[in-house]
């Protein structure tokens, strides 16, 4: 059986259970608590020695710990639907996307919430290692999520979907950002009418409530 180390409200493990509902690839669920600090326990340190969630763990015993490689994993385990994409350019487009998605909008929101939230004092980032808050990334966050807001709208003009035609691990991780936002009070503005009409599509997906 193939085992998902996850975590409900936390964005990241959100990610690949849209991913396995969209592909249809049943798991076992097991949750660790983030909350009570489980993922730093000595049982689950076992399982991930780098302490984050998701964690993926095959039927041949290999864990999976990052989303990446988690959806590379999946597309070579059941093909369709694709969402890396079927030609080499769709899958550069798509790769390209969401490496944007991460980089200019989930790090952004991390870089405000771990920073500011009271509850990580000392844990500004994932992982075994703490390492003390810095408020001045917060406000560099802030920034820089207004501009993400403003590169996906710009994106989404005339287009369905973030990188290809067709839903992608791109729009999958655009999702979990835009969500992930309300989490530090942020969200597009009414301006930002490309985004608000993908929402509503994407969110209307029943792997979007996985």
């Amino acid at each position: 059986m193939i085992t998902l180390y996850d975590f409900t409200p936390a964005p990241s493990p959100r990610r690949t259970r849209i991913l396995l509902a969209e592909k249809g690839i049943e798991v076992e669920n097991v949750q660790i608590d983030m909350m009570q600090a489980e993922q730093l326990s000595d049982s689950y340190r076992q399982i991930n020695p780098g302490c984050t969630i998701p964690a993926l763990q095959l039927e041949d015993g290999t864990v999976l710990t990052e989303n990446l490689g988690i959806a590379a994993w999946a597309e070579a385990y059941k093909p369709d639907p694709p969402l890396l994409g079927s030609t080499p350019t769709e899958q550069g487009l798509v790769y390209m996307w969401n490496a944007k998605m991460e980089f200019d909008g989930l790090a952004a929101i991390a870089e405000i919430l771990r920073n500011t939230s009271k509850g990580m004092v000392d844990r500004a980032t994932t992982g075994p290692v703490n390492y003390a808050q810095i408020p001045e990334l917060a406000e560099r966050g802030r920034t820089r999520l207004g501009h993400f807001f403003d590169m996906l709208d710009a994106q989404l003009d005339g287009r369905d979907y973030v990188a290809i035609d067709r839903f992608s691990l791109a729009d999958i991780t655009a999702l979990v950002a835009v969500d992930f936002a309300k989490w530090v009070k942020i969200e597009p503005s009414e301006g930002h009418s490309n985004i608000a009409r993908w929402y509503e599509a994407v969110a209307a997906r029943p792997s979007a409530k996985a």
